[in-house]
C-alpha cells in the first residue's frame, strides 16, 4: 500500500510539473502584443480581434478579458462604437487566461477617442504608398468616404495610380507585389504600362544617367509642388512573406533588411516634405482559415508560417517606429481592427474581402482624425 501511495504521489507530482511546464510554454509563446495607442471616432465602430494580438494556432483555447471603461468584449473580439461622451483617453488592458482560468499574459494600450469634428474646415493632402492591399483601392475608397462625411476636413489624395475601382478623387501609389526596396530603387528603362514592369514613382534618371531616388521631383512633377500633410505606408507583406518561418533569427534578419530600406524611403520623404506626418501601418494578420492558404499556395506557405512572421514583424514595427512622434512618425494599428475570419474571403490568405478592407480604412481614418485633433 505504501508503495502504491508513493507511485500515486509521484504521478501527481509529474502531472503538476507537466502542467506547469505547459503553462510556462503558453505564457512564453503567446507573445501578447499591443501598440502603445489605438484610436476611435464617435459613431464609427472599432474592434480588437483577439487572434490578431497573440501568437497561437488555437486562440479558442484561451480566454481574453478586456478591462476598459467603454466597449464590450465577446469571445473573439472587443468592440466599441463611441459616443461624444466617450471622447478622451481610456486605459485598455487585455488579460489572457488558460483553460484553468489562470492568467498567462496581460498587455495594455491607450484608446484615444477623438472628437467627430476633428479637422473640420481644414484642407489636407494625403498620399498612400503600398502594395496589393492598396492597389485594390477598397480601403482608400473607405478613407475617402469617411472623410467626406460632415464635420471632416476638405481632402485631396495625391498619387499617379487611379485604378478603375477608385472612387471619385481617390489616388495612391499602391502596386501589387511591391516592397519598401522596390519603391526605393526600382527603375525600368522599358516600361510596358503595367504595374509589374514600371519604375518606382519616386525613382528618376539623374543627370549622370543613373537611377536616383528623388521624392522632391516626384512632389514637384506629380503633385503640383504640393507637399502631403500625411503620408501613409502600407508595406511589409511582400518584404517578409518568404522568410524562414521557423527561425526567429532569420525572420529578424529579413526585418532588419526591410527597415534599412524603409529608413531610406522615409528619409527621402522627410527631406522633401519636412512638415509631413508619416503613418506606418502595422502589417495586417492572415486569414484564419488554413484552406485559404492552401487555395493560394498549395502547401508551400501555410497559414501558421505567415502568422509567425507577421506577428514578429508587428512586434518589430512597434519597437522600430513607436515613440517617434517628435520626428512626426506614427504607428497606425491596422492589424487590430481586421476580422481574421469574416473580414476575409474563403480562398485568399492575405487579401481581405470588402468588409475587411473597410475595417482597414476605418483604422487609418481614426488615426488621421487623432492627428487632426492633435494639430488643431
Amino acid at each position: 500500500m505504501r508503495h502504491l501511495n508513493r507511485v500515486v504521489f509521484s504521478l501527481l507530482v509529474l502531472v503538476a510539473t507537466t502542467a506547469s511546464a505547459e503553462e510556462r510554454a503558453n505564457q512564453e509563446s503567446l507573445r501578447l502584443t499591443l501598440p502603445q495607442e489605438c484610436y476611435a471616432v464617435p459613431g464609427v465602430k472599432m474592434s480588437i480581434y483577439f487572434d490578431n494580438v497573440v501568437l497561437t494556432k488555437t486562440p479558442d483555447a484561451f480566454q481574453f478579458h478586456v478591462k476598459c471603461q467603454i466597449g464590450t468584449a465577446g469571445k473573439r473580439s472587443w468592440a466599441v462604437t463611441p459616443t461624444a461622451a466617450d471622447v478622451g483617453e481610456h486605459d485598455l488592458t487585455i488579460t489572457v487566461t488558460g483553460p484553468n482560468g489562470k492568467p498567462l499574459q496581460a498587455a495594455s494600450t491607450k484608446l484615444r477617442v477623438v472628437p467627430a469634428n476633428a479637422g473640420t474646415k481644414r484642407d489636407i493632402r494625403l498620399l498612400i504608398v503600398g502594395d496589393s492591399l492598396t492597389h485594390g483601392t477598397l480601403y482608400p475608397n473607405e478613407i475617402a468616404r469617411l472623410l467626406s462625411q460632415p464635420e471632416n476636413p476638405r481632402w485631396r489624395m495625391l498619387g499617379t495610380h487611379k485604378p478603375k475601382s477608385a472612387a471619385k478623387g481617390v489616388a495612391h501609389e499602391g502596386y501589387g507585389g511591391w516592397t519598401w526596396q522596390r519603391f526605393v530603387s526600382q527603375y525600368e528603362p522599358n516600361p510596358d504600362g503595367t504595374y509589374r514592369k514600371r519604375s518606382s514613382p519616386f525613382v528618376y534618371l539623374a543627370e549622370n544617367g543613373k537611377p536616383q531616388l528623388d521624392v522632391e521631383r516626384y512632389l514637384r512633377e506629380e503633385c503640383g509642388g504640393k507637399h502631403p500633410d500625411f503620408v501613409i505606408f502600407m508595406l511589409g507583406i511582400n518584404d517578409c512573406f518568404s522568410a524562414p518561418s521557423d527561425d526567429v533569427k532569420a525572420i529578424d534578419a529579413r526585418v532588419d533588411a526591410v527597415f534599412k530600406q524603409a529608413d531610406i524611403l522615409l528619409s527621402a520623404f522627410r527631406k522633401a516634405a519636412p512638415q509631413s506626418e508619416f503613418g506606418i501601418c502595422l502589417t495586417t494578420p492572415p486569414n484564419s482559415r488554413e484552406t485559404a492558404f492552401q487555395a493560394n499556395y498549395k502547401g508551400r506557405y501555410p497559414r501558421w508560417g505567415w502568422k509567425r512572421i507577421q506577428h514578429r514583424l508587428v512586434q518589430r514595427q512597434i519597437k522600430q517606429f513607436a515613440k517617434k512622434e517628435q520626428a512626426k512618425v506614427f504607428v497606425i494599428p491596422t492589424q487590430l481592427n481586421l476580422d481574421p475570419t469574416n473580414g476575409y474571403p474563403e480562398n485568399n490568405g492575405v487579401h481581405p474581402n470588402a468588409a475587411g478592407y473597410k475595417q482597414i480604412g476605418t483604422s487609418i481614418y481614426a488615426w488621421l482624425k487623432s492627428r487632426l485633433e492633435e494639430t488643431r
